[in-house]
């Protein structure tokens, strides 16, 4: 919420990032969210997202500290940095990091070292290259939905990411308790393949799960899964003697019905007339619109390397 306290558990917590790319730096920026120091490692000319998805980038790191490191060459600078972690969060393919200098044995025993992989540790695809779609389509997420592309990163964000920041967290809890760090690694594929979806109303077009086109060219998303919202969201349409065909075998008849409906106002039509009710229904909304919903600002991304020579200079301290 905009105004909002920021969150301080993990005030005092420094975490070293060395990834690259889209999954370490939503965890990281999880991470400082929470309150951690975030520092990260990035190689001459920076992160590539700087560059292709600069935008993104910067919203990702805004708070953070950027250091520019030439590894393998300034591995000792980087080694350096490691042994004041708490936490290090790398994304290499396995291997990488310690031919690099900068791999589980080059971080002090007590941090929690955290390598986000494609496929995890051994295993035939270990060392395999690959991206968030191809982690997807591994995990079978892809399955009902192929050849169309999905919209958000689940491997990356949430299997890759969000897996990371959770264990974490728990292995911060239990140095907390122990005294003790650890050696975490989280798969993106292994990860991805909990999240696909398990029923077909979800992901075939049911009539009840399903967006529509406005008269306007704009679009509504329904989700009325439970009766009693279809219900009154038939009721509201003024077409009541649809409700009870809402899981019927015939969803082309049920779906042509309800998208002649919605094409016949405009999407601000739509949502004064069900405001208030429950019916499960809303915008297919454009980011300057959900940026003015749930606004997301945490200042700016640093210039690469801006912290370079005061990290130095502490280090050498």
């Amino acid at each position: 919420m905009q105004g909002a306290p920021q969150p301080t558990a993990l005030r005092g917590i420094l975490v070293v990032d060395l990834s690259r790319y889209l999954p370490g730096a939503f965890a990281t920026s999880e991470l400082h969210r929470l309150g951690a120091r975030v520092v990260r490692v990035e190689q001459p000319g920076g992160d590539p997202m700087r560059h292709t998805a600069a935008d993104w980038h910067d919203e990702l790191n805004a708070g953070k500290e950027s250091v520019v490191c030439d590894l393998p060459v300034e591995a000792e600078f980087a080694q350096a940095l490691l042994a004041r972690a708490d936490v290090v969060v790398e994304s290499f393919r396995p291997g990488v990091a310690a031919r690099l200098g900068v791999g589980p044995d080059d971080a002090p025993e007590s941090c929690i070292y955290c390598s986000i992989t494609g496929f995890g540790l051994g295993g035939e695809h270990e060392q395999r290259a690959g991206h968030d779609l191809n982690y997807l389509g591994w995990a079978g997420v892809l399955e009902r939905t192929a050849p169309a592309l999905p919209p958000v990163q689940a491997a990356d964000l949430a299997a890759g990411a969000l897996g990371a920041v959770t264990e974490i967290l728990a292995a911060l809890l239990r140095r907390e308790r122990t005294g003790e760090g650890a050696r975490v690694a989280v798969s993106m594929t292994h990860g991805s393949y909990p999240l696909a979806a398990r029923t077909p109303v979800l992901t075939e077009g049911f009539a009840c799960y399903s967006i529509y086109a406005c008269a306007d060219g704009r679009h509504l998303t329904v989700a009325a899964l439970e009766p009693k919202f279809f219900t009154r969201l038939c009721e509201l349409l003024g077409r009541p003697e649809l409700a009870p065909a809402q899981y019927d075998d015939d969803q082309a008849m049920l779906r042509s019905e309800l998208a002649a409906a919605f094409s016949r106002q405009p999407l601000a039509h739509w949502l004064g007339l069900f405001r208030g009710e429950d019916v499960c229904v809303g915008p297919v909304a454009t980011r300057a619109e959900a940026a003015e919903f749930a606004p997301f600002a945490r200042g700016r991304a640093p210039e690469l390397g801006e912290h370079t020579a005061q990290w130095r200079e502490e280090l050498a301290a």
